[in-house]
Parts: structure tokens; C-alpha cells; sequence
């Protein structure tokens, strides 16, 4: 049954208009980073870039190398939005989309990690067969049709993400909408709509309306007498995060998935003016059909375990972060701190305070004294700049770290060499402090 209902054919007319709307987004998504200045601050000014822990191999390019990176990706949205050279195109967008996500997470952000992952998952998908230049040079690529997985992959993947953002949500500082409170002082200044913004009835709708519109929307979508209704609150829902949170073009592409959810006649009809297609009623299952279900049932076993793996480390995630990330857990929380070096040579016993300010850049100042993440990889860094003088030292750091709307508690311990500490993947580091039970 299940195979029947993965592996029977339908009209392929949903994938083909999200191809074009996705290249339009990556494009401006790529050329925007550019000409906003984004690859400028983050890629090209600072001395050196935050990687993904055990990607640091991956460095950005020197000299003004990353515009060009940034352009050539650009470029490949153009032809993912043309169908030229699609499967290249689109595979090579997404490991270099990839590459830029993992070398460097100052500018971290859910929704880099969403694109990373439908960038790959385009790069399978036959995007192309159709609305393309590949289709009109190869008239024998042409198809009106494709196996109904590839829609419910989109399906199951915005599932995940969505409610797993809205479980996210149940826990006392956004219950008590303090966190809204926060993330809204920053835009009082607003035109028209900054002073309400403040108001406590907005924050608790914001709440509310958070949390039911992530747990609903997908099967609101799905279901014919909600369709439009949740369409429209879909659209009101992600330009309001677009204009007040000024996130790039994840809204934007959060309604083009919306595409899935309506019939492929009326796609065609809004956006084809195309005859109706006709699709063949017997199920056509794939040779490799074994191997499709094994890979993607271990795909969505692992997108389901991974927004869970923070409950097996010691400590509040909100606290510690490890396991924050890769687990749609946006918009929680508001993080301060602050943070001091001492570097101590072993031979010597001198002692060096550390001037940030030598190394960092503002945003990248304002991380290391707030995650712990950052604490430990800027003490690496500040050892192989040391040892490359021959030098063998001993790093502390003593820092408080305040979370939303709670007090300033020590983040590290300040006994433990951070240069000699090994940094954990998969259980708590002890050396990141918990904050004392009262």
C-alpha cells in the first residue's frame, strides 16, 4: 500500500514551478549577500571565520575570493531557474552553498540549514523534465509526470521542521511572552507599527498565533476545506517575519513550498495556462525502488532525531547550546555576556591579558562571549597562533552569560585549560558551567 501510493505516477507540475520560483530565490538570496554587504562582514573582514566544529578545513576564500564564489552561486540559480545544465547546476549550488553554511556560523541561522538541505534534496529531484531548456534540447527528457515521493518528501521534511519549531515554543519565557517582550525592543523604532509592537496584547498574539500556525499549517495545507484559509494566513504569517525580522528570502521560499499543497491543475492553470495532463493509473515502481525506501526512511530517522539529540547531554540547551543547532529552535532565546583571556606561558608563568577587540570583529565579540562553542574555538585559535611563536600556554577564560530575561551566571569554569580541553559532539562538555539551583 504504502508503495502503491509513494511510487504511483502524478502531474509533475508543482516541481517544475517551485524549480523556478527556488532559482529566483537562490539568486537573490546569493547576489543580496553581496550587495548588502553580508559577504563583506562575514566572509571577507575577519581575520578568521567560526567554522562548524571539525570543518575547519573549510576557509573562506582570500582576498575579495568569496564575491566571486558568492556570484558564481548566483549564476547557478539563474540556470536552476532555466533548467539548463540542471542537475549539474543544481548539485553544485548546493555543495557550495554547503560549504559556506559550514565554514563559518557567526551569522547562523535555521534557515541556511533548511536551504542547505533543499538544495541537495533539488539536486535529486527531476526538476528539469519540463518548463527547461535541458527538456527542449533533449525533447526525450520531456515528461508531464513523476512518482508522488518526490511531493511528499517536501511534505514530510516542512512537517518536521514546523512542528518541531512549535514544541520548540512550549516553555516558560515564550508561555509568558518575556521573549517576544525581548525580541521586540529592537524594533521600536519602526515605522507606524514600532510602538505597537510593544504592546503585551500584540506579544501574547504573537505567542499564541506562533505556536498553533507551526503545529497547523502543514496539515491545514493538506486538508481541501482549511487549504485556502491556511494559504492565507501562510502569506500574512511569513511577510510579517519578513518585514519585522528581516530574515532573507526564507519566507518568501516557505510560500513557494506552499505549491505542493494545491492541486497540479491549479498550478497549471495559474501559472502554465497548460492542457490538462493526463497521468497513467497503474503504479510504475522504480528498479531501485528497495534502495529508495531504505535511504529515505534513514533520511527522516535522522531528521527526527536530530532536534531531540539536546535531551541527552546534562544541562538546559537554552543554557549550554550544545544541540541547539540543526534542531529548529528559532526565535527562543536572547543571549549577553561577557568574556576575558588570560594566556599563561607554561615555562615562564607570564601572564598575557587577550584584547578582543585585536582579533574579532564586533558580531564575532559579541558570540564568543555568549556561546560556549565559540569560547573554546577562539581559545584554539589563540593556542595555534601561540605555538606558531613556540610557545607553550595555558588559556582561561572567565565569563557571565545572562539568557532572556534571567540573571548573569558564570558560563566556564575558569580552573580548566581551555588550549588542553577537547571539545564533545555527543555529551556535555564540563567544562561549561550550569547555573546553581536555588
Amino acid at each position: 500500500m504504502i508503495k502503491q501510493f509513494l511510487f504511483k505516477k502524478i502531474d509533475n507540475a508543482q516541481l517544475l514551478v517551485f524549480r523556478v520560483f527556488y532559482g529566483l530565490l537562490i539568486c537573490a538570496e546569493c547576489f543580496g549577500a553581496i550587495s548588502t554587504g553580508w559577504v563583506r562582514r562575514t566572509l571577507i573582514e575577519p581575520k578568521f571565520t567560526f567554522n562548524f566544529i571539525g570543518f575547519e578545513f573549510l576557509q573562506p576564500l582570500p582576498g575579495n575570493g568569496m564575491y566571486i564564489y558568492f556570484f558564481v552561486m548566483g549564476i547557478l540559480g539563474v540556470l536552476i531557474t532555466i533548467g539548463y545544465k540542471y542537475r549539474f547546476s543544481a548539485f553544485a549550488f548546493a555543495f557550495m552553498w554547503a560549504g559556506v553554511y559550514l565554514m563559518q556560523k557567526t551569522s547562523y541561522n535555521n534557515h541556511y540549514y533548511l536551504l542547505m538541505l533543499l538544495a541537495f534534496i533539488m539536486g535529486f529531484f527531476p526538476a528539469d523534465k519540463n518548463l527547461s531548456i535541458d527538456s527542449y534540447l533533449h525533447p526525450k527528457l520531456k515528461s508531464d509526470t513523476m512518482y508522488n515521493y518526490f511531493r511528499w518528501i517536501i511534505i514530510a521534511q516542512l512537517f518536521i521542521v514546523y512542528t518541531y519549531a512549535s514544541i520548540a515554543k512550549l516553555y516558560g519565557d515564550w508561555l509568558d511572552f518575556s521573549i517576544i517582550d525581548i525580541l521586540m525592543r529592537s524594533k521600536k523604532d519602526y515605522f507606524l507599527i514600532g510602538e505597537l509592537l510593544q504592546e503585551k496584547w500584540v506579544h501574547k498574539i504573537i505567542g499564541f498565533f506562533g505556536i498553533l500556525f507551526d503545529l497547523l499549517v502543514v496539515p491545514a495545507l493538506l486538508w481541501k476545506p482549511t487549504r485556502k484559509i491556511a494559504f492565507v494566513l501562510s502569506v500574512f504569517f511569513h511577510l510579517f517575519n519578513s518585514f519585522i525580522f528581516q530574515i532573507g528570502i526564507f519566507p518568501y521560499l516557505s510560500l513557494a513550498f506552499c505549491l505542493f499543497f494545491f492541486k497540479p491543475q491549479t498550478i497549471r492553470n495559474i501559472f502554465l495556462k497548460a492542457k490538462t495532463i493526463t497521468t497513467p493509473k497503474e503504479t510504475s515502481q522504480p528498479k531501485n525502488q528497495q534502495w529508495l525506501m531504505v535511504i529515505l526512511g534513514g533520511y527522516f530517522i535522522i531528521q527526527l532525531l536530530l532536534p531531540l539529540r539536546h535531551y541527552t547531554f546534562k544541562g538546559d540547551v537554552l543554557w549550554t547550546e550544545e544541540g541547539h543547532r540543526l534542531s529548529w529552535r528559532m526565535m527562543l532565546r536572547s543571549r549577553s555576556g561577557t568574556i576575558k583571556y588570560k594566556v599563561v606561558n607554561k615555562m615562564t608563568e607570564e601572564t598575557t591579558q587577550i584584547n578582543l577587540d585585536d582579533y574579532l570583529t564586533k558580531k564575532q565579540r559579541r558570540k564568543v562571549g555568549c556561546y560556549p562553542d565559540f569560547a573554546w574555538q577562539f581559545a584554539q585559535h589563540l593556542k595555534r597562533e601561540y605555538q606558531e611563536k613556540g610557545e607553550d600556554i595555558s588559556i582561561f577564560a572567565t565569563s557571565k552569560v545572562k539568557v532572556n530575561k534571567g540573571k548573569y551566571h558564570p558560563l566556564i569554569d575558569p580552573k580548566v585549560d581551555l588550549a588542553t580541553a577537547e571539545w564533545k559532539h555527543f555529551s556535555h562538555n564540563d567544562w561549561i558551567l550550569l547555573p546553581e539551583k536555588k
